[in-house]
C-alpha cells in the first residue's frame, strides 16, 4: 500500500486472506453462517419483556401481539397468558401506575399524568389509586420545574413564550402558567 509508513512486522488487516472455505464449511458462500433462531415461546418473551420493566396489560398485549406468529388462535392466546402472568403478580397495572406516578412526579401536572396513564392502557380504579397515592400539589411542582429550568423570569415575549409552551407540555393549565409568570417567586420564596 502506498501512502503510509508502516512498521516493519505489522501487517495491514486489509491485505490479510482468510483460509478459502471449502466444501461443507458453514462459511461457504457469507461471511460467517448463523444458524437461524427458533422464536422464543410467547410466555418466555412475555416474561423477558417483563423483566426489563412494568409494562401495563394493555401495552404487554400490544407488545406480544406485534411479535407475530402465534398460531390461529393467536389473540386468545396472548389473552390467556395475560391472564395467567396477572394471578401469579407478573403483570399489574396499579403496580404499573404507581411506577408512572412516581417517575413523572414532580416534572409533570396530574392531569397530564392520568393523561398519560390512560394512553398507556391504565384507567379506572388503578390509575384513581396512584394518582391518590401519591401527593402531587401541582402549583409546587409548576414553580419547581420552572425554577429547575428556567431560574429567572422572561427577558422578552419571545421567552415568555418559550417557557409557557414549555410548561403547558407538563400539564399545568395556561392560568397557573400567567399567574406564575406575572408574580414569579423570589429567591427566598417556598
Amino acid at each position: 500500500m502506498w501512502g503510509y509508513l508502516q512498521a516493519p512486522g505489522v501487517h495491514d488487516r486489509r491485505a490479510v486472506a482468510l483460509p478459502a472455505a471449502g466444501p461443507g464449511d458453514p462459511r461457504e458462500g457469507s461471511l460467517q453462517a448463523r444458524t437461524p433462531r427458533t422464536p422464543k415461546p410467547l410466555k418466555a418473551r412475555a416474561i423477558a419483556l417483563l423483566a426489563r420493566r412494568e409494562y401495563s396489560r394493555v401495552e404487554l398485549r400490544d407488545k406480544l401481539a406485534a411479535g407475530g406468529d402465534h398460531g390461529v388462535d393467536g389473540a386468545d392466546a396472548v389473552e390467556a397468558l395475560l391472564d395467567e402472568l396477572a394471578a401469579l403478580g407478573f403483570l399489574s397495572d396499579a403496580r404499573f401506575a404507581q411506577s408512572v406516578v412516581r417517575q413523572k412526579s414532580g416534572g409533570y401536572s396530574k392531569r397530564a399524568i392520568g393523561a398519560s396513564l390512560k394512553a398507556r392502557g391504565v384507567e379506572g380504579e388503578a390509575a384513581a389509586d396512584a394518582l391518590a397515592g401519591v401527593e402531587i400539589d401541582d402549583l409546587d411542582a409548576m414553580v419547581t420545574l420552572w425554577r429547575r429550568r428556567f431560574g429567572k423570569p422572561p427577558a422578552n415575549d419571545k421567552e415568555k413564550a418559550r417557557q409557557v409552551r414549555f410548561l403547558q407540555s407538563r400539564g399545568f393549565s395556561l392560568s397557573a402558567i400567567f399567574k406564575l409568570l406575572k408574580s414569579p417567586p423570589g429567591e427566598i420564596d417556598a
